[in-house]
């Protein structure tokens, strides 16, 4: 009868103990993973990872985007965008801590609470995964044709080089700096070279529709939507950001971060718009679906303007692909019981690195992969999903301010997810006709 007695607080201490570890191990996980290892940063961390998060490639495309849109429609299409995403960003923000205790330091962990748990991921997860391996491509492309660029300006006279080794090269550095457990990067001092570099108007500067048929303009039309939309993708990895910055109930998270929004969203603005606007301006509708191709003089200013574009774009590559790092770590560590170290760091990133450097280049339409990345994945996590979430969430009252510019948000943010990729997907078609692989 004695033995009988003791032997409930036995498994009871057993369980205890056995939760203890639990905990201790989540504890461990979490120190590791890229994403919770570090809750120190300060409000302009928050703008210097938005800048960077945000004005990178795209910034490139926003001329050719300009004179497929036109004038009128693309400074709208530009002015809507700027104000739609920032106030989707300050939803993210506000609803970062919304639940009392608790962070929510993953798109998808936010996207769980609002769908719940299984819904939460299948909504969320493979958006967010489509948009941060696209930009990741992207930016494989990015460097690899302003390392090109660079090398062509310096020394004309040089033998040609394929575009496939110079993609190869700007990957090699990242199977170096992947294996960092976090990452600051510089960024901004492309997007000044960028505007240096457009000296004066060109000569003979049209600034019709290039299309000559109405299918071809309209389409190239929604094509210019999804560079627009790929322009503004911060939105990916906002939470991740606001997950580094401190909080308490006195001060909590949102104050600091709002903050360093508001600076990047201004940094944005004086990028985006004098790089789109006097892009256009310059060259018209014979513009390069990168800026940075169109310059021609002075050939010093242009090499070093591509040349800050490749390392603004080395720190914007690992922005996007720490959030996938950790998705990878979190699934191998947590699911499937793998034991965290160097070696499961160095196996898991080095492959994505080069799964990302083999279709830069297999597939590296740059105009193409921006339009189509920018309607299908960007425009829901930028545009309109936030939106969904806050709706689900806080259930504004019907026809209240809330609710009409959700609502207002999300149409938009449709029917750009539904029209930008056809655009897209059209441009890759017709590039692809005379594409030779591994050119």
């Amino acid at each position: 009868m004695g033995t009988q007695g003791q032997s409930p607080p036995e498994n009871y201490d057993s369980k205890q103990n056995q939760s203890e570890k639990e905990k201790e191990r989540e504890k461990a996980i979490n120190e590791w993973l890229p994403i919770t290892s570090s809750r120190n940063a300060k409000w302009w961390y928050s703008a210097f990872h938005n800048v960077t998060a945000m004005v990178g490639a795209g910034v490139l495309s926003l001329p050719y985007a300009m004179s497929e849109l036109g004038w009128g429609p693309g400074i709208a299409v530009m002015v809507i965008s700027w104000i739609v995403t920032l106030y989707t960003l300050w939803q993210m923000v506000e609803m970062h801590e919304m639940v009392p205790g608790k962070r929510f330091d993953r798109y998808h962990e936010l996207g769980q609470y609002a769908f719940g748990e299984k819904l939460g991921l299948y909504i969320v997860v493979p958006q967010q995964l489509i948009v941060e391996v696209g930009v990741c491509i992207v930016y494989m492309v990015t460097g690899g044709k302003s390392l090109k660029k660079f090398h062509d300006v310096i020394c004309p006279d040089c033998k040609q080089i394929k575009l496939t080794f110079f993609i190869m090269i700007f990957a090699s550095v990242h199977f170096v700096l992947s294996q960092l457990p976090n990452f600051n990067s510089i960024s901004g001092v492309s997007l000044a070279a960028a505007v240096m570099s457009l000296r004066g108007k060109q000569e003979n500067v049209e600034y019709g529709y290039k299309s000559h048929t109405q299918g071809g303009t309209v389409l190239s039309f929604l094509a210019a939507l999804g560079d627009v939309a790929f322009a503004y993708a911060g939105h990916n990895v906002v939470l991740e950001i606001q997950a580094t910055i401190p909080s308490t109930p006195e001060k909590p998270s949102k104050k600091p971060m709002w903050k360093g929004v508001i600076v990047a969203y201004i940094v944005v603005a004086l990028c985006y718009f004098p790089v789109a606007f006097v892009g256009y301006w310059a060259f018209g509708n014979d513009v390069e679906d990168n800026i940075l191709i169109s310059l021609n003089r002075p050939r010093w200013l242009i090499a070093m303007a591509n040349m800050m574009v490749v390392v603004h774009v080395i720190g914007s590559y690992q922005i996007y692909a720490m959030p996938v790092f950790d998705m990878m770590e979190s699934y191998l560590v947590k699911g499937l019981r793998f034991p965290p170290g160097l070696a499961l760091r160095l196996i898991t990133r080095s492959a994505y690195v080069a799964f990302t450097m083999f279709i830069g280049m297999t597939f590296p339409f740059f105009g193409g992969l921006l339009s189509f990345f920018g309607g299908f994945a960007f425009a829901p996590t930028t545009y309109f999903l936030p939106c969904i979430m806050w709706l689900a969430i806080y259930k504004p009252r019907r026809f209240s301010l809330s609710w009409i510019t959700n609502w207002i948000c999300i149409i938009l943010g449709v029917l750009l997810m539904i029209l930008a990729p056809i655009g897209g997907l059209r441009e890759i078609i017709v590039n692809a006709k005379t594409y030779k692989f591994y050119s």
